[in-house]
């Protein structure tokens, strides 16, 4: 059944009108929100505004290292400590290591590059702020509709963005609508703002509709995998902020680790590995747990217990790769367009400005009674800004790496400890790129094989146990929301040439080969343990897989993540 027979059986789709309608309620979004709220109480006027959140609240979904700074949040809430925002720890201390397979050499201070220099940054359950700007959102009246996925773009006959629909509930497997059958609604504005993170499923669509990548740079992208422990009190040290390089990738792949110490005896930690690897035997979830295992690491977490997990792909970010920021109707926020700094491990504080710009901007266009033409007032307003001015800084970071790990290391050397001690603020060359990710992957035959050890259980775990923690759901009779354009690709291309990476790359368990009865290789997609993280959407080798929305309040449900 086709969504226009559901239509024609079920009726049109209930329509709701606002000024402005954001889709996912993650730090950008949320901050859009509440800034259009803000100015609106500054300038004694009324905006309606709403925010879709898929998952079954705001920061169910939201995963992060992480270490914030704080200048954007404290833009958007000057008396943030005196609300309670969950800002509890700031960072006591920086260690920067560099792992070889049994030791670690911790670079000195005075050798410290600046974009490792956390002093003012604070140790942050991203979730929990996320959650607490929610409240602030509702308490300014803006209306959040958790566990409504935002599904489809709508577009006006004009060609402007109109608004989104949500997805329908209770459709089953066979794609008919069963007794629990709920159609989605509508929702209209003046405005549209996409702010799903990053790889955003609308996002896509939209960069691609309106060519927005048109002359800027390829993006690139990584898997961030973390975990969250609870220590022995003696082995807590709250604020502390640990960063690898290292063991254990080899010299064709980007990637390395952090380790924060939270208040409360809680740890959180993990390993980013760039998307652009080439070897397809690459076990990124592996890799994070055999990082665990080196003495420098295990020391921290030793003896104390696993209580979360949780997988996200992320922007490599560099303003080279970001797309135009605005189209007819909407706009796109925070990861959604990749405004992450990859250089200073950091996202949050860029998320929110770049939110707060989108809605001054907004604001004003509503004000002046406008609809559905471009925000240009926001890139200008981003131009103008000091998020562009410190993106601007660390442009070069990921490209060096691009050239080979060694070359990265040393320029972000020269580019963020000498430059600065010689006066220069920003480096005068820029680097550009025009791989994507995907392209990357080298045949199996081509490539060693990499040997993992088994998990013990204790320090180290199997992906399904890591699932199980992550508290991820779906509704089992639903379609699976990660679907084939081709279903003969994944045997006859991707197994065959590269040995099956869909397998490996997914922190999940999703994407399992197994032996059909005549003996003969099927994939099997296990959707009820995707947590989202979208990485099989950026890094199948064929661009076979496409991620698309499942029912809304599905997925993962990080606690303290």
């Amino acid at each position: 059944m086709t969504p226009q027979d559901i239509l024609s059986t079920y009726g049109p789709r209930e329509a709701m009108e606002y000024d402005v309608v954001i889709v996912g309620g993650g730090p950008a979004g949320l901050s859009t929100a509440i800034r259009l709220k803000q100015l609106a109480a500054e300038k004694g006027s009324e905006i309606n505004v709403c925010v879709l959140e898929k998952g079954s609240e705001p920061g169910a979904h939201i995963l992060s290292g992480a270490v914030m700074d704080p200048k954007a949040f404290t833009e958007l809430f000057p008396n943030w400590k005196e609300l309670g925002a969950p800002l509890n720890q700031p960072v006591t201390g920086d260690d920067l290591l560099i792992l070889s397979e049994t030791g670690a050499k911790r670079t000195p201070d005075f050798l410290m590059p600046r974009n490792f220099d956390n002093h003012g940054a604070y140790v942050i359950s991203l979730g929990a702020v996320s959650k607490w700007m929610g409240e602030q959102a509702e308490a300014l009246g803006v209306e959040i509709f958790p566990g409504f996925t935002g599904a489809e773009v709508l577009y006006d006959e004009d060609g402007s963005v109109k608004g989104v629909a949500t997805g329908n509930q209770g459709v089953g497997k066979d794609g008919e609508p069963m007794d629990s059958f709920q159609i989605g609604m509508e929702l209209h504005a003046k405005y549209t703002v996409f702010a799903e993170g990053a790889r955003g499923h609308l996002g896509k669509q939209l960069i691609a509709k309106y060519k927005l990548d048109e002359g800027t740079d390829a993006q690139t992208f990584a898997i961030g995998i973390k975990e969250l422990w609870e220590v022995p009190a003696d082995k807590a040290k709250p604020g502390l902020v640990v960063h690898t390089a290292g063991w254990p990738l080899n010299d064709d792949a980007f990637g390395g680790g952090f380790l924060y110490h939270l208040e409360g005896n809680k740890v959180t930690l993990g390993y980013v590995i760039g998307l652009d690897y080439e070897n397809p035997w690459m076990s990124p979830f592996e890799e994070m747990q055999r990082w665990k295992t080196h003495p420098s690491i295990k020391a921290h977490i030793e003896g104390g217990k696993r209580i979360s997990y949780g997988a996200r792909a992320l922007n490599n970010g560099t303003p080279q790769a970001l797309p135009k920021l605005v189209f007819p109707g909407g706009a796109m926020v925070g990861c959604n367009a990749g405004f992450l700094n990859a250089a200073r491990i950091k996202g949050s504080h860029a998320a929110i400005k770049s939110g707060m710009l989108c809605a001054e901007a907004a604001f004003e266009a509503v004000a002046a009674g406008r609809q559905g033409d471009e925000l240009v007032a926001f890139p200008e307003g981003f131009k103008k800004s000091w998020l562009f001015d410190e993106l601007w800084t660390y442009r070069n970071f990921k490209n060096w790496f691009k050239k080979s790990p060694l070359m990265g290391k040393l320029m972000t050397g020269v580019e963020h400890w000498f430059l600065p001690k010689v006066g220069v603020a920003t480096p005068p060359w820029t680097l550009h790129n025009t791989v994507k990710d995907h392209t990357k992957l080298r045949l199996a035959a081509e490539m060693p094989q990499i040997s993992y050890p088994k998990p013990d259980g204790k320090l180290t775990f199997d992906r399904l146990s890591s699932v199980f923690v992550s508290n991820t759901n779906h509704e089992e009779q639903q379609p699976a929301h990660l679907t084939l354009k081709d279903a003969s690709v994944p045997v006859n291309i991707n197994l065959a040439k590269y040995a099956g990476p869909e397998a490996r790359y997914c922190p999940a368990g999703v994407y399992e080969f197994v032996k059909a009865e005549d003996n003969t290789d099927r994939l099997q997609i296990n959707a009820q343990n995707c947590v989202h993280c979208k990485t099989c959407d950026i890094k199948d080798p064929t661009q076979n897989i496409v991620w698309v929305t499942p029912e809304g309040g599905g997925g993962p449900n990080y606690a303290g993540m």
